[in-house]
């Protein structure tokens, strides 16, 4: 089918070029392209051509642009760029290489408790990021979470999206009217049977559903068709996970009844409140019921397949004359009301894609299963006086235990009641709307980094759970981010320094090297950010070590005199020791510098320790007696002495008589002998 693809290897606005088709939705197909002009690999979401008409669907194409550009979140994919080539309508998109959801939950089945968080946990953080951002999605379900080859989980396609602010609802949210958005199996009852605007909570309802089945491995509410499905979502409660399998934490069971109750007023009030809930979930299992492997499901195989293709059904609860439904088959189709043809998209999708259902004539259901109260009631048999005496005690104890059962829900509605969401209201709100509900609350205040202050952050018991009425509901006020004043640990020594940052609750950075003439070598000269700025708790904070002042030239102080010497290294800022032992020199006078152990440069400070000379080394004096005027001279040179002579030298014939020094005596080197002829 790929083959027969006009668009394969087409270029959409002279920018992308088409390559291959990746997947096949109710609105568009998405295809894998390239940018040819940034030269990356991009997702491309076409819309059907039988839509490219539609000014309902045009407008929904381009809000989903609209809303995701609004968001910047890591696990929400980007969309680049929105254009149309001719009657061509299509989006840029992140390219995210995995799998989805749904193809992860077909190859394994039901997950671990721990694997279910790992994936719920930042799909309801995108969800909340969006929710946060006023936006609401209305088509969660596995198909919408990608999962790349790195364990990357990204929530995509807000084609369905929704803005909650009244200065954008009413230009952004227009729909046709009686029409009913969404996928079949994550609807939530006040999206089938609509008492107003949807707000964020069909979000937390389909999360829910997500829950269950990644705990399951199979969707709660099934049937031979989705009007059936549908039916199941208005009246009937969602199961406990633990009843398909077994062993699952009683806490889980609590939270999808919450996330997913019929109720919208019992959910969670947005994406971070459930978020908050699993993570305080997490917190309070043990390894063992997080890592423990869900037995083979023991659930029957669904009779409504798994795949849900778009379709236009009858929306419930209409009175007489309603069309029929046909059948729902897997392939991507819209089924008009009675008299239109129906369009196939190209192509036949292995993933469930978005419903969009609109009410048609009046009537009920046709392929619901049949009621025992449709049947032709039986005839009537005699009946004996023995059975009227049973029917009679029989009457009596049915009266007796309905009695008791009155009584009974009277009692427990006196003493329990459920908890209503408080999330994201001031104290005074929360107070009022327990109140409301029969209950007092008990406030207590929490830093939080996505709660503003003054708005509650949790409830506990959390939301949609019973409670005593005289119990109080503990309920946490955010006082906003926390912030730490980073300490001023100018001065002191490296370990001292980062001791003094994680006292304070703040985490030492990267440690760097630099001269400073004030502060002491291995000491902190400054801190990035500097002493006194706010930061959130465990950030990092950079320190400035010094090396010490920065080198400068060390003075010559050989062969000048010890006090001048020590004038000269003290005026460049250096610290001036004398040698124990003196050396002898040939070039220094007794008395002077002979030597300094530090020459070149110097940190400022250094100290410079100088010997000081006791003159050349005595040796001793060659004997030159009887020797001629040049061997004399040679042999008194080269021991290092001067050459001085006297007397009478006929013709350079004559021999050395005498010398002074005398010969073998010891006398400084570089003296001067007198030779007499």
């Amino acid at each position: 089918m790929t083959l027969n693809d006009a668009l394969i290897g087409s270029l959409l606005d002279g920018r992308y070029r088409v390559e291959e088709r990746i997947a096949v939705g109710g609105m568009a197909t998405v295809y894998r392209g390239t940018d040819t002009r940034l030269d990356r690999v991009v997702a491309l979401k076409v819309m059907h051509p039988q839509f490219v008409g539609d000014p309902a669907f045009a407008e929904r194409f381009i809000r989903e642009a609209k809303a995701v550009a609004r968001l910047s979140h890591p696990n929400v994919v980007n969309v680049f760029d929105q254009s149309a080539d001719g009657g061509t309508a299509f989006l840029a998109m992140e390219y995210v290489p995995g799998r989805t959801l749904r193809q992860v939950l077909a190859d394994r089945g039901a997950f671990s408790v721990r694997a279910a968080l790992d994936v719920m946990e930042p799909v309801l953080a995108a969800l909340g990021a969006a929710h946060r951002a006023h936006l609401v999605h209305r088509d969660v379900k596995p198909e919408n979470v990608l999962i790349t080859d790195g364990g990357l989980v990204k929530v995509a396609d807000f084609g369905l999206v929704r803005v909650t602010t009244q200065s954008e609802a009413s230009a952004a949210n227009a729909t046709t009217p009686g029409l009913i958005m969404g996928t079949v199996s994550y609807l939530a009852p006040e999206q089938i049977q609509p008492t107003g605007p949807t707000d964020q909570r069909v979000d937390v309802y389909a999360a829910g559903i997500m829950l269950y089945e990644l705990l399951t491995g199979g969707k709660p509410y099934v049937g031979e068709n989705p009007m059936q499905v549908i039916y199941r979502h208005l009246e009937e409660d969602v199961p406990p996970p633990s009843r398909a399998v077994p062993g699952l934490p009683s806490e889980l069971d609590a939270i999808v009844a919450a996330a997913t109750a019929r109720n919208r007023d019992a959910r969670p009030w947005d994406a971070v409140e459930l978020l908050a809930s699993l993570q305080r979930l997490r917190r309070g299992l043990t390894p063992a019921q997080l890592d423990a492997e869900p037995p083979a499901s023991t659930r029957p195989a669904p009779r409504f397949a798994a795949t849900e293709a778009t379709s236009v059904l009858p929306a419930p609860g209409l009175g007489p004359g309603e069309a029929p439904v046909q059948p729902v088959t897997e392939a991507t189709s819209v089924l008009p009301s009675p008299g239109l043809r129906p369009v196939v998209p190209p192509s036949r999708p292995a993933t469930e894609h978005t419903a969009v259902l609109t009410p048609q004539r009046q009537g009920p259901p046709p392929l619901l299963p049949k009621r025992p109260y449709d049947e032709p009631p039986p005839a009537r048999k005699p009946v004996s006086p023995r059975s009227r005496r049973s029917m009679l005690w029989g009457g009596v104890l049915a009266a007796v235990l309905a009695v008791v059962a009155v009584l009974s829900y009277l009692l427990s509605g006196a003493v329990y009641a459920v908890v209503p969401s408080v999330l994201g209201q001031t104290q005074a709100q929360a107070a009022a709307t327990l109140n409301g509900a029969g209950l007092r609350g008990s406030f207590s205040q929490a830093f939080s980094e996505t709660v503003p202050a003054g708005q509650a952050i949790s409830s506990d018991p959390g939301v949609g759970q019973k409670v005593r009425k005289s119990d109080a509901v503990k309920v946490v006020i955010s006082k906003g981010p926390e912030r730490i004043s980073v300490p001023d640990v100018t001065g002191k020594p490296l370990d001292q320094a980062k001791q003094a940052l994680t006292q304070a609750r703040l985490t030492p950075g990267s440690t760097t090297e630099d001269y400073s003439p004030t502060v002491p070598q291995g000491s902190v000269i400054s801190t990035t950010p500097a002493a006194g700025q706010q930061l959130p708790v465990n950030a990092p904070v950079s320190l400035l070590v010094s090396k010490g002042a920065a080198p400068v030239p060390v003075p010559d102080a050989t062969g000048k005199p010890v006090d001048q010497a020590q004038s000269l290294l003290t005026g460049a800022g250096f610290k001036v020791a004398l040698a124990a032992d003196q050396a002898y020199s040939d070039t220094a006078p007794a008395g002077t510098v002979a030597s300094q152990d530090v020459t070149g440069t110097a940190s400022p400070g250094t100290t410079v320790t100088l010997t000081l000379s006791k003159g050349p080394q005595p040796v001793a004096v060659p004997s030159v007696t009887g020797m001629n005027e040049s061997d004399a001279t040679k042999a008194l040179t080269a021991a290092g002495f001067k050459v001085r002579t006297s007397g009478l030298n006929f013709f350079g014939l004559s021999s050395v008589s005498s010398q002074s020094p005398v010969a073998g005596s010891m006398t400084p080197r570089g003296s001067t002998v007198t030779i007499t002829f």
